[in-house]
């Protein structure tokens, strides 16, 4: 089963907030978000397959994150809620569309049901490019990424994933690399619809929801609404993390949404 990290108590009136990371993240950087969100409900981070403490596989498809999302769900006896950003939320839409009565309320950060045309493989070529034998701490590997022309910011996000006593990255980058294609893709024969309350929020400064996206996803979604972080980019809940939390509040503790549909 994947590695899970809990923030909080249960509570009788609201169900546990399931948060789910993109790739080469973890659950521990949602860690200030998850923490912050669990002065009122429980909340529980995972790390996905190949990233993080969870086991390493070969394959990496989104039918099977799904099956490993509801193995956790099960697990913790939902239903929950569940957010999922840019790989996580491919997966948690994989999951509502194929175990809908595991989950209440569906919140996608900044990603659509649709292949896109990009690759992520120059970070691997980054991370793989790190000696890490020279790495004593963090900001070692951030140089070393830093003339990879990695941004400063990416170079944070990804040390978060070295394991510096044994000198490893916590990444299956073979099977990322080699799976690739189904990461950045979405399968061709995805069908039904889940019909609980669901948000698409994404950032102002974003092109990964775009206004020709919202006809596939209202096919899958039909009660998706739509929301956008001002000034924020992809990794919006690190760009704007009080922005991101308080929609997140907003969506799911009203019973009928305020947000724009």
């Amino acid at each position: 089963m994947l590695n899970y990290t809990e923030y909080g108590e249960a509570a009788a009136d609201r169900p546990t907030l399931l948060i789910v990371h993109g790739l080469y993240g973890s659950g521990r950087n949602w860690g200030v978000i998850a923490k912050r969100l669990s002065d009122e409900r429980h909340v529980v981070t995972v790390d996905m397959r190949n990233h993080g403490s969870s086991p390493h596989h070969d394959t990496h498809s989104y039918p099977e994150m799904a099956q490993d999302l509801a193995e956790v769900i099960t697990h913790l006896g939902g239903p929950v809620d569940i957010c999922g950003h840019s790989m996580g939320g491919k997966a948690v839409m994989m999951l509502a569309l194929t175990r809908p009565e595991l989950l209440r309320r569906v919140i996608v950060a900044d990603i659509a049901p649709v292949a896109y045309g990009h690759t992520q493989q120059m970070f691997i070529d980054a991370m793989r490019g790190v000696d890490l034998s020279r790495v004593e701490r963090r900001s070692d590997a951030e140089a070393q990424l830093a003339d990879a022309g990695v941004e400063r910011a990416l170079q944070s996000f990804f040390t978060q994933s070295l394991d510096l006593p044994r000198k490893r990255w916590r990444l299956n980058l073979d099977a990322l690399e080699a799976e690739m294609p189904k990461i950045v893709g979405w399968p061709e024969d995805v069908s039904g619809q889940f019909e609980g309350p669901t948000l698409f929020l994404s950032g102002g400064a974003s092109e990964y929801v775009l206004p020709e996206h919202r006809e596939p996803i209202k096919a899958l979604f039909p009660q998706a609404r739509f929301a956008k972080i001002p000034g924020a980019g992809h990794w919006l809940h690190a760009e704007k993390p009080r922005e991101f939390e308080a929609t997140l509040r907003i969506f799911l503790n009203t019973e009928r949404s305020a947000l724009p549909s």
